[in-house]
């Protein structure tokens, strides 16, 4: 057992009293994607998060924040000043969301989960409190940890805080529909495409920004057929898919039942799963340098695979 270095944050040290170093162990959050990556190990034991928005710095578009906070109350907070983050939302944790890794469906105006996470600080498997990234890249070396972390089902380190870029939220976001709109060609047409989502049948897309932006690409997307202006609609929900964008045409004939594509993704939310693909040689050996890099033991989030369906 490694004598633990304790830090100025009593937090955080009594989280990493909690992780410990010697038991299976895994966080739990929202468990809004409790089953993705395979079942827990029977006999692991689960802790909470801590909770709290500890640092928020609108002007330089930077919060950091507790794992165990929801993405909900943060995104509460940073709306006041006109902000959001890349996180999705729906009703889960801040550290759920990173190490599931999934984007939010309006990804286009939201950024990327990946580029968004700037720090992390996490409980290694030996019980340390470890820091990688920083607020600017020129800060980093070696791993890229939050990279790493970000998707990676909490086989790597049990998350505690974040350090995250935010973004302005637009002025004006306006859903619209179609179906009669080959959903590939605006997606060319727009300079700064949004979120467009197609079910083989109706196309919508959410254009953002300025007041005269939106109108002025409201003008611009009716050459090509009829839109109609309609409220947000819900997260699209079910399986998910991950093709590459251009495969995104052959959707209906490919057995995948009721779906909701995002164009220009990618991922497509399907009624059916997609057939296991096993990953390569080389992306699992991948994996299992980092996990024996990262936890020796076995002991994070035991019986969770990285890109298992």
């Amino acid at each position: 057992m490694t004598a633990r270095l304790y830090s100025t944050d009593p937090v955080l040290d009594a989280f990493a009293d909690d992780v410990g170093s010697d038991d299976p162990i895994a966080i739990v959050g929202g468990q809004t994607r409790w089953e993705t990556g395979g079942e827990l190990a029977a006999g692991t034991r689960t802790i909470a998060a801590p909770i709290g928005i500890v640092d928020y710095i609108p002007e330089e578009m930077i919060v950091t924040v507790r794992a165990g906070t929801t993405v909900a109350e943060l995104h509460a907070e940073l709306e006041s000043k006109g902000q959001w983050t890349a996180l999705p939302e729906r009703g889960g944790t801040v550290g759920g969301a990173i190490a599931v890794g999934e984007n939010d469906f309006r990804r286009p105006a939201r950024g990327d989960i990946r580029s968004a996470v700037l720090q992390v600080r996490y409980i290694s498997s030996d019980g340390q409190i470890v820091t990688g990234g920083g607020p600017t890249v020129k800060n980093v070396s070696g791993f890229d940890v939050p990279r790493l972390v970000t998707g990676s089902l909490g086989t790597l380190g049990c998350i505690a805080e974040v350090l995250l870029r935010t973004n302005p939220i637009p002025s004006r976001r306006q859903w619209f529909e179609s179906t009669d709109v080959d959903p590939f060609a605006l997606h060319e047409l727009l300079l700064a495409p949004g979120p467009i989502l197609w079910d083989g049948a109706t196309t919508r897309v959410m254009l953002h920004g300025h007041e005269v932006d939106v109108d002025a690409d409201a003008a611009r997307i009716n050459v090509l057929g009829s839109f109609a202006e309609i409220e947000a609609p819900p997260a699209p929900s079910g399986h998910r898919w991950s093709l590459p964008p251009a495969d995104l045409r052959s959707l209906p004939s490919n057995g995948m039942g009721t779906f909701v594509a995002e164009i220009g993704v990618g991922i497509v939310h399907a009624e059916h799963p997609q057939p296991s693909r096993p990953l390569s040689p080389a992306v699992q050996l991948i994996h299992e340098r980092m996990k024996a890099e990262f936890d020796p033991t076995g002991r994070l989030n035991p019986g969770r695979q990285v890109g298992a369906h």
